[in-house]
């Protein structure tokens, strides 16, 4: 039962955090390191939830992606280049990210890494909040190829736990004269590829994963997947919502915030 609970709690810290600016992966690195649990038993539960987030964005822009492959299939110019625009984000992550595999499963391995990048992630979020001035809302399809491409090489830091990809991506595009709107639904879209390709990688490289075989029960598994999948779906809604009203300030400070008490507790100092 216990399994159980643990399952459920870090389903929802993966919906929660997954598309917003705080750092998924970080999260769950913290959590495994301050709450004692195995790690390596859990990393395959770990992989499988973000499919759960990854279904939430899916369903949430059934209607928008629905659209656009069916325009596709008739080549009609709007779809080719929101496609075009997607796989343009997507191409430098699945580049470097097959290259410096080792070097970002190393990293995975150090909760300061994650907590020292948590908190110069905040300080960017509040840095860029008082310098830029975003752009209009023109929509994904409407963004330079130069620019999507940009924005695929900022997402790259990501790689640094603690970053987040979504952190990355948003800011990386409001930098660039992107509205809000726009920066948010782009990287809800770019995580599709991105996730699903370093979970593909990830299930290859386990051979057990891809045995059928699990060190954490299928039962966990699917209760980590429905946590996650539901808390997303609420979160990606009510996160273009707010942040076009309020600004990403609000995270910027939270993660400061966690990442110096996360650095507090490492260093022995609490």
């Amino acid at each position: 039962m216990d399994n159980w609970l643990t399952a459920i709690l870090l389903g929802i810290l993966e919906g929660l955090t997954e598309f917003l600016p705080v750092s998924s992966t970080g999260h769950l690195i913290l959590a495994q390191e301050l709450f004692g649990y195995d790690a390596a038993q859990w990393r395959q539960f770990n992989i499988v939830i973000q499919l759960g987030a990854i279904l939430a964005v899916v369903v949430s822009y059934w209607s928008l992606f629905w659209d656009m492959g069916t325009g596709l299939l008739r080549r009609e110019r709007e779809a080719v280049m929101f496609t075009r625009n997607i796989l343009l984000g997507f191409l430098p992550a699945a580049v470097i990210g097959l290259l410096a595999k080792d070097t970002i499963d190393a990293m995975l391995e150090s909760p300061m890494v994650v907590a020292v990048a948590l908190v110069v992630g905040g300080i960017a979020i509040l840095v860029l909040e008082r310098t830029i001035t975003p752009g209009e809302d023109k929509g994904v399809a409407a963004l330079p190829m130069r620019t999507a491409l940009m924005i695929g090489l900022v997402q790259c830091l990501a790689m640094i736990p603690g970053t987040s990809r979504s952190g990355a991506t948003i800011l990386g595009a409001l930098a660039m004269g992107v509205g809000r709107k726009t920066a948010a639904e782009f990287s809800f879209f770019l995580a599709v590829p991105t996730m699903l390709g370093a979970a593909t990688v990830k299930i290859f490289d386990d051979p057990a994963l891809l045995a059928g075989e699990a060190t954490i029960g299928w039962t966990e598994i699917a209760l980590g997947f429905v946590a996650a999948f539901v808390v997303a779906l609420a979160v990606i809604r009510a996160f273009v919502a707010y942040v076009s009203r309020a600004g990403f300030s609000p995270f910027g400070w939270y993660r400061i915030a966690i990442g110096s008490l996360a650095i507090l507790i490492f260093m022995d100092v609490l």
